[in-house]
Parts: structure tokens; sequence; C-alpha cells
């Protein structure tokens, strides 16, 4: 098999995959590199990668995902609408751990830098394509959802990756039966999914992106208006409220924010310019649109995981925009297709020194591992399969061992109270697991059995009337 491949590799028919499969290697090492390096350092920017290992859990054990984490009984499917995470599966059956899910999200933004990397260097050249790969692949984008750890846009990314880059090679067919699957990611990436398929529609000259269209809008419409609200506790879709349309109309001014047009340049930084050129950028829109919507300011900026899916966008966008731009009667445009490309590249060496992975330069100053000893005896006096309330601190390196929920939510009586008073979001006045579970729980008491390094362990020592089988007694409030 070996001298298969060596002569495979002589005859160059594996030659035009080298270089972009480094591309797609050298990006996931170094990005597991960076989540190794923080889970050591017991880092947890937010619950997000608890809630989804809980999700892989319940899937594992061929469960509904029931996410104790956003409440108790809480399906979260009625959250967002992503039943293509069900194939994380068989992979966190194999290696049940939370950690699984960092390297499989790194894995796939390895495979959709590989991806980019292939259209670019066809388009560009060995050089200048393996560095607008690289580019593609280190971007600020993606940088940030991999700090924030295991979200769902992960599968987004390498879905577009594959479907844009079909795109740019004029296989219209894949670029379709790439993108139908992006409906199964999340809700509002049907609006996305539709205004893919109206480009496709319009350079194909196909009704291929007619049909993919409809079937993007007809998704985002059945997961918004039916299914997440069946399934929300709520009986409404989650988010719908965080847009005031009626209120932008009274003041559209309210629109105009220093974080959004902060989003707005970097994207056209890093696309080279060029990107206003392709009708690519138009599938753009629907992402922003939303968050530009929302009230919530969390969204306007370029942190967290809320641009990851913009970047293969962004850059099969510059890749389609350099080719039109060869095409082009205007001298100038022409000229500066050569260029363009390089501009992306110049962009992003000159952010990575803002970026996550440039903290691998000093990892004892970025990943400090001073709490990790009391971190690791704290998780310790835990015992496999109980009950645990907990705030973000430790969340993530309970959920695949034992029955966690988030103390900001109204759960049953827990064995353990897990608390970390360093970096665990708790109120101000909450200075002492004792104090936590008096908040919480009036009717019992907790005996605190571990501290140390800002983490206290409490357990449940005895109960009041008005606790039944070990949890609160039924209410007629909100879950």
């Amino acid at each position: 098999m070996s001298g298969f491949r060596a002569e495979l590799v002589r005859s160059g028919a594996l030659r035009p995959f080298l270089l972009p499969v480094g591309v797609g290697i050298v990006t996931t090492v170094l990005y597991t590199v960076f989540s190794a390096l923080q889970w050591r350092s017991f880092a947890a920017p937010s619950w997000d990668l608890g809630i989804f290992t809980q999700l892989a859990r319940q899937y594992a054990a061929l469960e509904a995902p029931i996410v104790t984490i956003k409440g108790d009984g809480f399906n979260l499917l009625g959250d967002h609408f992503h039943p293509l995470l069900v194939v994380l599966a068989p992979v966190f059956a194999i290696f049940p751990h939370a950690f699984t899910l960092l390297v499989v999200q790194n894995a796939m933004f390895g495979i959709a830098a590989a991806a980019l990397a292939y259209a670019a260097i066809r388009l560009l050249g060995r050089l200048t394509g393996t560095l607008f790969g690289l580019a593609f692949a280190f971007s600020w984008g993606l940088q940030g959802a991999v700090e924030a750890q295991f979200h769902e846009i992960a599968f987004a990314v390498l879905l577009l990756a594959l479907s844009l880059t079909a795109f740019l090679g004029r296989k219209w067919m894949a670029c379709l039966l790439w993108a139908m699957p992006l409906v199964f990611v999340k809700e509002d990436l049907g609006l996305t999914v539709a205004a893919l398929g109206i480009v496709l529609a319009v350079r194909s000259r196909h009704p291929l992106g007619v049909w993919l269209a409809v079937w993007g809008v007809g998704w985002f419409a059945l997961a918004s208006l039916v299914i997440l609200p069946l399934l929300n506790p709520n009986g409404a879709w989650a988010y719908s409220s965080s847009i005031d349309l009626l209120g932008i109309l009274q003041d559209p001014a309210a629109l105009v924010q220093p974080q959004k047009g902060v989003t707005l340049l970097l994207l056209i930084v890093a696309g080279g310019l060029i990107v206003v050129r392709s009708p690519l950028a138009l599938v753009l829109l629907p992402t922003l649109g939303w968050r530009f919507l929302s009230e919530n300011a969390g969204y306007w900026g370029p942190t967290w995981q809320y641009s990851a899916v913009l970047m293969p966008i962004l850059f099969a966008a510059a890749l389609d925009g350099i080719v039109l731009a060869r095409g082009s009667v205007r001298r100038w445009l022409r000229g500066y297709a050569r260029r363009a490309a390089s501009v992306s590249i110049v962009a992003g060496l000159v952010l990575s020194t803002t970026l996550p992975l440039f903290k691998l330069t000093d990892v004892p100053a970025h990943f400090s591992t001073h709490r990790a000893a009391a971190a690791t005896a704290a998780l310790r006096v835990v015992p496999d399969g109980a009950l645990v309330e907990s705030d973000i601190g430790l969340m993530n390196y309970l959920v695949e061992r034992a029955d966690v929920y988030w103390l900001g939510n109204k759960n049953p009586l827990p064995d353990y109270l897990v608390i970390d008073l360093a970096a665990g979001g708790l109120p101000t006045e909450w200075t002492s697991a004792q104090l936590v579970g008096e908040a919480l729980h009036p009717d019992a008491r907790f005996t605190t059995i571990y501290s140390a390094g800002g983490y206290e362990v409490a357990r449940l020592t005895s109960a009041t009337p008005g606790i039944v089988d070990g949890a609160r007694a039924p209410s007629t409030g909100p879950g």
C-alpha cells in the first residue's frame, strides 16, 4: 500500500493536494495545541462547551438532547435548531470527554482551511494560494471561535467552505449538496442558504439555485415558526425578541454603533477590499443582518464565535472577486486583482499579534496553571453520577461524568455545589459555597468539604420539609 502511495506521488496525482493538506494539518495542530493549553489552565470562557458536551453525551446514549445546564428537562433543540449535531454521537461514544469536542471543531476548521487553500492555489498559484489559505485558517473569526471553545458553527464553517469552493470551481451540484445541510446546523443559516441559492441561480443560469433558495427559506420558516416554539419550554423562538424592528424604524440612528463599524472594517480589510467585487459577498448579509439588528451588544463586535461563519464566505468571495476583476475593462482593477490576495495575507499578519494564537508565544503568561492543582482536587471530591449545581468555573470538567445544572436557573436540589470564586461569574455578594447554598436552597443545608485556590465544593447534608426525594417540591413557576 505504501508503494502505491509513493507511485501516486511520483506520478503527480497527489501533488495538487499536498500543500492544501499541509495547511489543514497545521491548522488543526496549532488550534489543538491552543485548546490543550487552555484546557490545562482550566480556562472557561463560557458555558457553551458544557452545554454541547451534555448534548453529545445524550446523543451517544441514543437519548433526546436534554441539557440540564440550560434548565431542568430543557431540550436543546428548543434553543437552536441543530439536529446535524447528532453526528457527534459516535465520536463521543468512543472518546467521552468534553475535550473531544474541541478536537472535533479544530479538525473541521482544518478541513475547511484545506478546501480553501486548494481553491486558492488553483487560482493564485502555489505560494500565494498557500499563504491565502493560511490567512483564512488563522483569520480573526476562526481564532475567536477556537478561544470561545466548541460551538455548532464549526459545522457551518466546514460546510460553507466545501460548498463555496465547489462554487468557485463551477461545480454547481456539489455547491448545492454541501449547502443543503446548513439548515440543520442553526436556524438562521436557512437565510444564508437562501442567499447562496440566489447567487448560484444567477451565476449558473440553472434552476438548482432557485431550489436551494426555496430550501433555505422553507427550513428557516419551519424551524423558527414551528419546531423551536414547539420544543422550547416557553413556547416561542427564544431569540426572536432580541430584534425590535419597530424600535429600529423609530430610531434608525441607534443602528450605528462603533463595534459594528469595527466588524465591517475587519471584513473589508481581511477580504483584500476585492470582496465587494463578488456577488458572494451578499451571502454575508443574513448573518450580519441578525447580528446588527439585535439589541444584544455582544453580537455586534468581532469577538467570540459569531464571525466564524463569515470567514469561508469572505475568503471565497475574495477569490471570486479576484477572478472577476481579472476580466475587468478597467486597467486599474485588473492591476489590483494581482495584489488583492497579498492585502488579505498582510492584513492577517498585521492582526496576528492581537489574536488568540499569539498567546502561544508566551505560554506561562497566558496559560497559567497556578490553580490547576486546586481545580483537580476540587473535581476529585465530586463522585461520578452526582447531581451537581455549578457556575461556569469547573462545569466543562464535570459534565462528562456528572449531572450538571447551572446555578443561575431554578434547579432540583443538588448533591453538591461547585463554585469558582475567582472566575465562575458569581454575583459579588456570593463569597462562599455556604452563601450560595443559603441563597439558592434555603430549606437545605450544605457543608463545605473542599476549599482551595478559589474553588469550593459543598455537599448536601440535610434538607427540611419542602424537599421531596432529593428534589425541590414542584412549583407552578417557570422552570
